[in-house]
């Protein structure tokens, strides 16, 4: 191949690769937008609240919702407002730290495939990707 023949087939490269880099960016209006997952087998789910701005996810919020309409916090794990076994307390405490950190990481990455499941919150994991997958689809 002579040298102007690699350069129509640099620059052909270059941009089928910005054509295709293109195609997979989607772009989302301006506003609030929510989602909310399915029941888990507990009758619980989760709940998001997503803000886009110039196209972005500037803020995300997810929470999940006891079967008795309680939501997931500090108190997560407690019986009667008391630890009485540490163990679950510890596990459910987990569980609440994790939806905090599924929320704030997909404000940093942009990107639901980066987002990993933390180990012991999968159930939240899986709640918080339907729920975000739900809003994004009203911001578009």
């Amino acid at each position: 191949m002579k040298k102007g023949q690699y350069t129509l087939l640099f620059i052909g490269i270059l941009l089928t690769m910005f054509g295709i880099a293109g195609c997979n960016k989607v772009s989302y209006r301006d506003g609030t937008y929510t989602g909310t997952s399915s029941l888990d087998d507990t009758g619980a789910y989760g709940e998001v609240s997503l803000t886009v701005a110039e196209g972005k996810i500037r803020q995300c919020r997810f929470v999940t919702w006891q079967k008795d309409g309680t939501i997931k916090d500090e108190h997560y794990g407690k019986i009667n407002g008391e630890i009485s076994n540490q163990d679950f307390y510890d596990k459910a405490q987990l569980a609440v730290r994790a939806m905090e950190h599924y929320a704030a990481h997909y404000v940093e990455v942009q990107d639901l495939k980066k987002i990993d499941a933390v180990s012991g919150a999968t159930i939240a994991y899986h709640q918080f990707i339907e729920a975000v997958e739900q809003a994004l689809e009203k911001a578009r």
